[in-house]
């Protein structure tokens, strides 16, 4: 979203990979020999064919300058580019002279959890090359091509330390390429425009950055970036075709020997570019032996459907569950404001139930420090928490990916799956710590309004590097900018781990065959293939996963129609079913039965697309679907969510319960749990099944004992049921809360007052409920230092309430502060004034003090003002609350 100490690097476990032979089946070496002042050397890939990628390596002998020059076939797509280091010590970017060349053929072979093909072979030409500056200092250069681009990285030999003040690194494309470029910013949220290589505006620019010279295109990036270094970014200024290399610290200082990351140019066509694992490729393996524990899958995402609101309600995080429960979906991602509450353990154990794992949101300023992650990490483990989404990094800095080293480290130590959002770019990371997800570094879904050429640059772009959360299906938020069939297809067209689905549950019952294809769409690939497309225009995508295989297509443009070549499947006869836009605005499943030969045409919307998925046909099968394990949709609500009754008195009390889809729910039983003391009336209902619209209901009366002392009791509304299509999962149970405050004698409330006046910063002034969001009633309860109030007023600075009290009241009391829904953030002031006069003004308090109690004389004030004031530093979190304000006649 974009909603410490010191570090130990993993550079000896590095260096053992980068510095040896050990993972050559082949090793080519020309002898170490003195060579001439100048030279030019050639590395192509394993195999090279015709049209061969090639890097040329020469050193100009005028005045000992290296530069490094890509080629596909006869096709120049990164002209003579410089290269070089600057380090603290030496300047290793002229005067060189050769000393060494050594040439070997790299084949590996790996698996990884995520991405567009998890096995993997990778075959590398690799020649590296040893050059002395004028005072002596070394500086190895290591090359490798392969089918599908260019690396290269120094190696600086040596013991003790290295610090690197700059590189002269630089890719020169000619001017004239046409460009996808996004402005550099350190969360990498910003959206791709065209442009060309030599007009495209003065400035900073992303990773990566996609060029077209002829038919080849060229995607520049980087790979294997940790802590013994930094990220860089392209620096570019307009006439040329040059993007220098910018570090993003002013100076890298690592233990020596250091060998910097790769930079990296995947080079091809646009298949090449999109089917490419090079990143990967370049990267470390994998630092965990054992990943069967580590495992993708959708997520119900809710951020989208209430925000901050919806993460702090318990009832809302269920129903979330229940959506992923429903659709046979793994995961529920809980996002920013859950850490204000005391539910989340009581949440896991009811998705656990459910067979639904919960994942957590959580701000990297929470886990930047060694002890802050040996007290957090244990203990949401403990809870069960399958993993979490770390959020608001937002720097490329050494000291950040040395953060980085030490989050990765210790989350697979404690087996909890990682999404990082305001992140880096994927450098590599997830197969190196495979246990990575996904990570977001793209202007995604959460922005409001993605345009429909913004999405078709993506898949060409940003998604080609590594698993990009863009959280699709987000219908009931922003503006749509693409078809229901187009956001379908975003299943299939981005990749990624964790597909965290953003729609509401009335988004996706009301696209039953939108829910349908999301239920079958897997989250990693064997195969994928880049079918039609072109940057900001379209991409149609074919991803196998076993043996089928899923569809993608979405366009930026007017309606036509896609024409789908299917060359990829194998012999025989297969069964395509096809979720294309109809001409009323749903959406239509087609299917086809066709063979390899043959083309699929699909009408399309106006800025839209198809989903698909395509199986081996056999007579009598009409769906591709597979079995997919469900419980229940179901909704349980209490009311009223608070009343009040005197002692002695009765409050009324009502249950509903509704089976709303994937019925039914058997041995159903509806009741109500009153404390001790307390008499309930009323009947609790039964039924031995509930289909899918059915429900049960009751209305109960609860009556307080006459000795009862004031204050707040929990009630609660209980559903117990099974689900028959999963006899192994025993009762569920659900539970809605009913608070019933008994006030104390002759007590007179603020919050039950009319207000003569009212202003707030935030949303509107709540009554007994702190702040919350912009909408009324979207607060929680009144919280401070951990206790809960049931009674006061919930403001934002700056606010103020009036009342008019006529002379009637003899004191004011209150406590007052920051709510706890902000997690330790605001800072506030307080005042209480009695027409005009001040009668009292706190300090500055903020979210981590207790809370303060007022006492005021308000002996003959006929009109009294509370006020919230910010605390001079901005009034973000501000959430301040009256608690407990009450008045004495």
């Amino acid at each position: 979203m974009s909603p410490g100490g010191p570090r130990r690097t993993l550079l000896p476990a590095l260096l053992t990979l980068l510095l040896s032979a050990a993972l050559a089946l082949t090793t080519l070496t020309a002898p170490a020999r003195a060579a001439g002042p100048g030279g030019s050397w050639t590395v192509r890939e394993p195999g090279g064919p015709r049209d061969a990628v090639t890097a040329v390596v020469r050193l100009h002998p005028a005045d000992g300058t290296l530069t490094l020059t890509a080629r596909k076939g006869a096709t120049t797509v990164l002209e003579p580019s410089p290269l070089g280091v600057v380090t603290s010590a030496a300047d290793l970017t002229a005067g060189l002279r050769p000393l060494s060349r050594h040439t070997r053929q790299v084949t590996e072979r790996y698996s990884m959890t995520t991405g567009k093909q998890l096995r993997r072979t990778a075959r590398m030409t690799e020649t590296r090359f040893t050059f002395a500056g004028r005072d002596g200092a070394l500086l190895g250069l290591v090359v490798r091509v392969a089918d599908d681009g260019v690396a290269y990285r120094y190696v600086l030999p040596g013991s003790g330390t290295v610090t690197v003040e700059r590189e002269t690194s630089a890719f020169r494309v000619p001017g004239s390429a046409r460009a996808w470029l996004t402005p550099y910013s350190p969360n990498y949220e910003r959206l791709y425009a065209p442009a060309t290589a030599a007009d495209a505006d003065s400035g900073a620019y992303a990773y990566p950055a996609l060029f077209r010279v002829g038919d080849t295109y060229a995607l520049l990036t980087e790979s294997d970036v940790d802590g013994r270094y930094d990220a860089s970014r392209l620096a570019h200024t307009q006439g040329d075709g040059t993007y220098e290399v910018r570090l993003a610290d002013p100076a890298v200082t690592a233990a020596g020997p250091l060998a910097t990351p790769w930079r990296t140019a995947v080079v091809g066509d646009l298949a090449t570019v999109t089917e490419s694992t090079l990143v990967d490729d370049l990267a470390p393996p994998s630092r965990i032996t054992d990943t069967s524990w580590i495992r993708p899958g959708a997520v119900a995402w809710s951020w989208l459907d209430g925000f901050g609101a919806a993460q702090r309600s318990l009832a809302a995080q269920q129903r979330f569950v229940d959506l992923s429960a429903a659709r046979g979906w793994p995961y529920t991602l809980v996002d920013d404001g859950w850490k204000t509450t005391d539910w989340m353990p009581e949440l896991i154990a009811y998705a656990r139930q459910r067979g639904v794992q919960v994942l957590l949101w959580v701000h990297y300023g929470d886990l930047d420090t060694a002890a802050e992650r040996a007290e957090f990490l244990p203990r949401v483990k403990k809870w069960g928490a399958a993993g979490l989404k770390i959020d608001f990094m937002d720097s490329d800095s050494q000291e950040r990916f040395r953060w980085y080293d030490d989050i990765l480290r210790d989350t697979a130590r404690h087996r909890l799956l990682v999404n990082f959002h305001g992140a880096t770019l994927p450098k590599g990371i997830q197969r190196t710590w495979p246990h990575v997800m996904t990570l977001e570094a793209v202007y995604g879904a959460e922005q409001g309004t993605v345009p429909a050429a913004g999405l078709t640059a993506l898949p060409y772009t940003r998604n080609t590097v590594g698993s990009m959360d863009y959280t699709p299906m987000g219908f009931q938020f922003g503006t749509r900018t693409v078809s229901d069939a187009a956001e379908l297809a975003l299943s299939v067209v981005f990749e990624s781990g964790f597909q965290n689905f953003a729609g509401s549950v009335t988004a996706y019952r009301d696209r039953p065959e939108l829910t349908r294809f999301l239920e079958q769409v897997p989250t990693v690939w064997d195969e994928t293939r880049l079918l039609s497309g072109r940057p900001g225009e379209s991409a149609a995508f074919a991803r196998r996963h076993g043996d089928r295989w899923f569809l993608g297509a979405v366009h930026a443009g007017a309606a036509g129609t896609d024409r789908v070549p299917l060359d990829f499947l194998g012999g025989g006869r297969w069964l395509a079913e096809v979720v294309r836009d109809g001409e009323d605005g749903g959406l239509l499943r087609e299917r086809h039965v066709v063979t390899r030969r043959d083309t699929l045409d699909v009408p399309r919307a106006e800025h839209g697309g198809f989903a698909g998925q395509v199986c081996r046909y056999v007579p009598g099968r009409d769906t591709c679907d597979r079995a997919v394990t469900r419980l229940p949709m179901t909704a349980l609500t209490a009311g009223p969510a608070r009343t009040e009754a005197e002692p002695g008195g009765a409050a009324g009390v009502t249950g509903r319960f509704g089976v709303e889809e994937t019925g039914p729910a058997t041995d159903v039983r509806l009741s109500l749990r009153a404390p001790e003391g307390w008499t309930v009336d009323g009947a609790d209902p039964t039924a031995a099944e509930l289909a899918t619209g059915e429900g049960l209901s009751a209305d109960w009366t609860v009556r307080v004992p006459r000795d009862v002392r004031p204050g707040g009791y929990d009630l609660a509304v209980r559903v117990e049921y099974r689900a028959p299509d999963r006899p192994g999962s025993g009762v569920l149970r659900v539970e809605r809360p009913v608070r019933v405050f008994v006030p104390e004698p002759g007590a007179v409330y603020v919050s039950d007052l009319p207000f003569a006046a009212e202003r707030n910063g935030w949303g509107p002034v709540e009554r007994d409920m702190s702040n919350g969001e912009r909408d009324p009633g979207d607060g929680g309860p009144l919280r401070l230092g951990g206790t809960v109030h049931d009674k006061g007023i919930g403001m934002h600075a700056a606010g103020e309430v009036v009342v008019e009290l006529d002379g009637g009241y003899r004191r004011f009391t209150a406590d007052v502060g920051v709510d706890d829904e902000v997690g330790g953030k605001g800072t506030v002031a307080f005042e209480v004034v009695g027409d005009g006069t001040t009668l009292l003004a706190t300090e500055v308090l903020g979210g981590a003090d207790p809370a303060r109690r007022v006492d005021v004389d308000v002996t003959g004030v006929r009109r009294l003002t509370l006020r919230v004031l910010d605390g001079g530093d901005g009034v973000d979190s501000d959430h301040a609350d009256w608690a407990d304000a009450r008045l004495t006649p």
